[in-house]
C-alpha cells in the first residue's frame, strides 16, 4: 500500500549566484521561529513582493524536506525575480526545531503556522520597499494564506490547496486508494471532532491518527477552506495542476464556488510540485526528489501576470 505517497498533507544586500544569473538576495530573520530568503529584482524600484507560503511537513525555503528535495519554491521565486517580482520564501518553523532537536509533535498546532505567516506578513507591512503584497499559499499553505489574506494584503494566490476540511479529503483520498480503510478513518474523524481524541483506529491509519500528532489534526479540522476564502475581498488566484496525486481538480473546483470572483486555472501536466508530468506514476513521484526539473513556465507566466495586472 502506498498510502504514504498520496495522502494529501504528511505531518511531517547580499549576492546570490545561481548557474544561470545573478540574483539580488537577502536573508531575513523575522522572529525565533521564522527565517527566510528575499530576492528583490534591482529593475524596479517598488516591486510587487510576494510571500510564498509553504505546504505540509518540515518544508524548508525551497520546498524542500528531508529525502525529497526537488526546489520547487526556489525555481518558483526565480521565476518571479525574472518577471520583476520581488519574493520571500521560508522555512517552516519545524525545520529550525529539527535542527536544534527541540522538535515535539505533540506541542504543534494549526495556528502555529497562522501565526507565523502573519508574522511574515507583518514584517513586510512595515517595509516600504514593496508597491504591494501579495501572499501565494501553497498546499496546506494556501489555507493558512487565505487566513493570513483577510487583512494586510492586496491578492491571493493558492496553489493547489484544499477545497474542503482536512477530514473530508483524507477520507476521500481514502476510498480512491485504500477502500477498506475508508470507513475507520471517517469514524476516527468524527471521534475526534465531538470528542477531541480518536482511540479506535486501524494501525495502518497510525500515520493519521498517532496520540501525539491529534491536537494538531484537531485544529486544522477546525478551518473550512471554503468559508475561508469566501471572506476574502481582494482579487484571488486559483491553480491546481491536472497530473497533481495530492490534491485533486475538484478540491480547485471547489473554491472557486466559494469564491465566484475568483480567478481559476487548471495547468495542463503540472503536478504538486510545479513539474511538467507526461508520464506514468512513478515518473511522477521521482520528481519529488530532482532539483534538475524547472517549475513549468506556465506557473510563472500564471502568477506573474496576476499579480502585475
Amino acid at each position: 500500500m502506498k498510502i504514504k505517497w498520496f495522502l494529501i498533507f504528511i505531518l511531517f544586500f547580499r549576492i546570490g549566484i545561481a548557474q544561470e544569473k545573478t540574483f539580488v538576495s537577502e536573508d531575513i530573520q523575522i522572529n525565533s521561529n521564522i527565517a527566510g530568503t528575499l530576492l528583490f529584482p534591482e529593475k524596479m524600484e517598488k516591486p510587487p513582493l510576494a510571500i510564498i507560503i509553504p505546504g505540509s511537513g518540515p518544508i524548508d525555503r525551497n520546498g524542500n524536506q528531508a529525502n525529497l528535495n526537488n526546489n520547487s519554491y526556489k525555481y518558483l521565486a526565480k521565476g518571479l525575480y525574472n518577471k520583476n517580482i520581488a519574493s520571500f520564501r521560508y522555512d517552516k518553523r519545524l525545520v529550525k526545531q529539527i535542527a536544534k532537536g527541540t522538535f515535539n509533535e505533540n506541542d504543534i498546532l494549526f495556528e502555529d503556522f497562522i501565526e507565523d505567516a502573519k508574522a511574515v506578513r507583518e514584517h513586510f507591512n512595515n517595509d516600504n520597499r514593496f508597491s504591494k503584497i501579495i501572499i501565494i499559499g501553497h498546499s496546506q499553505g494556501s489555507l493558512v494564506g487565505m487566513i493570513v489574506a483577510q487583512e494586510g494584503v492586496d491578492k491571493f494566490i493558492s496553489i493547489a490547496g484544499a477545497g474542503r476540511e482536512i477530514d473530508d479529503v483524507i477520507v476521500y483520498q481514502l476510498e480512491k486508494q485504500a477502500p477498506e480503510l475508508k470507513d475507520n478513518a471517517r469514524q476516527s474523524f468524527d471521534d475526534l471532532r465531538v470528542n477531541g481524541v480518536a482511540l479506535n483506529y486501524s494501525s495502518e491509519l497510525s500515520s493519521i491518527f498517532r496520540p501525539s500528532l491529534q491536537s494538531f489534526m484537531y485544529s486544522w479540522m477546525q478551518y473550512n477552506p471554503q468559508t475561508e476564502i469566501a471572506k476574502l475581498e481582494i482579487p484571488v488566484l486559483i491553480i491546481n495542476g491536472d497530473t497533481d496525486i495530492q490534491v485533486q481538480v475538484s478540491e480547485a473546483e471547489s473554491l472557486k464556488t466559494a469564491q465566484p470572483n475568483s480567478q481559476f486555472k487548471i495547468i495542463k501536466n503540472m503536478n504538486h510540485v510545479f513539474k511538467e508530468i507526461k508520464g506514468d506514476l512513478s515518473e511522477n513521484q521521482n520528481s519529488y526528489n530532482d532539483t534538475g526539473i524547472p517549475v513549468m513556465p506556465k506557473l510563472i507566466k500564471t502568477v506573474s501576470s496576476f499579480i502585475l495586472n
